[in-house]
């Protein structure tokens, strides 16, 4: 299991990005939202869409939940 962030300012896509703790592009404290302890980024993805709807995996530290 893995601990999961989203982070609170959205990309100019519009995407609110999943990070796993550790990757080299998470958030600055005060931007990340934790969302909790998970197996998969997918859900963790599916846990920060009930904040943000367009919410989408890391392209680093989740990029099998990533899309284009």
């Amino acid at each position: 299991m893995a601990l999961y962030y989203v982070n609170k300012n959205a990309q100019l896509n519009g995407d609110h990005e999943v990070h796993k703790e550790g990757c080299v592009f998470m958030p600055l404290p005060q931007n990340r939202l934790f969302l909790g302890n998970f197996y998969t980024c997918t859900d963790a993805v599916r846990e920060a869409k009930k904040t943000y709807a367009q919410s989408n995996g890391c392209r680093t530290c989740s990029r099998e939940c990533h899309t284009s």
